[in-house]
């Protein structure tokens, strides 16, 4: 009889064990699943949800004067813009947190759209410059630099924010698709717009 309650006893301490490392192991997989879900969406990274092209013209003028003012010389040139505007999210100001009991990832803050990249190509007409005023590298790179701010303060009167804006839902969509490849679940319930405090979403 006490070699029968010894096997008992022994069984049931053995089951007990394996409970519990099962139980670790679990915690441990959780945890990591958690961990692997913020960087792959951090990964995600930039976001383009908006593109807008623009078509400008700009004047670039330049005068040098020369011995003692006596002497001017003089470089323009008619410089025709075309650029493209890409506006969306940059996933990496989201602020989340894991939820492991629940399996759940917790979206508690989500950026405003912004400019993510201007490509500009620049095509140069009526182009004339002085004898002690010539055109150099340090120019064309300037001019270069110049457009990209020129389509830069266009962008706000353009809309494209406001587009981005309401295109929101899609990105977190998106980040919702990622967590649910492995079978947790994104709470975004709490997300407000930070402009007027009021609700961005409802689930």
């Amino acid at each position: 009889m006490e070699a029968f309650l010894g096997i008992i006893i022994g069984v049931l301490v053995t089951l007990g064990i394996v409970t519990y490392v099962k139980s670790l192991k679990k915690k441990s997989l959780v945890n990591a699943q958690s961990v692997l879900l913020l960087d792959k969406i951090k990964k995600v990274c930039k976001f383009i949800t908006v593109e807008g092209d623009f078509a400008e013209i700009y004047h670039y003028e330049d005068v040098k004067e020369r011995f003692l003012k006596m002497i001017t010389s003089k470089k323009k040139a008619l410089v025709v813009i075309n650029a493209k505007a890409h506006v969306g999210y940059d996933l990496s100001k989201i602020i989340l947190k894991a939820d492991n009991t629940n399996k759940k990832i917790l979206l508690e803050h989500f950026p405003q759209p912004e400019v993510l990249s201007i490509e500009t190509n620049l095509n140069y007409y009526d182009k004339s410059e002085g004898y002690f005023n010539k055109f150099e590298a340090t120019d064309l790179t300037g001019l270069h630099n110049e457009a990209k701010s020129h389509i830069q303060d266009k962008i706000p009167e353009s809309g494209l924010i406001q587009i981005a804006q309401k295109e929101a839902l899609e990105t977190i969509l998106l980040i919702e698709t990622i967590v649910e490849t492995i079978g947790w679940k994104l709470d975004y319930s709490a997300l407000k717009i930070e402009d007027n405090n009021q609700k961005l979403i409802k689930k």
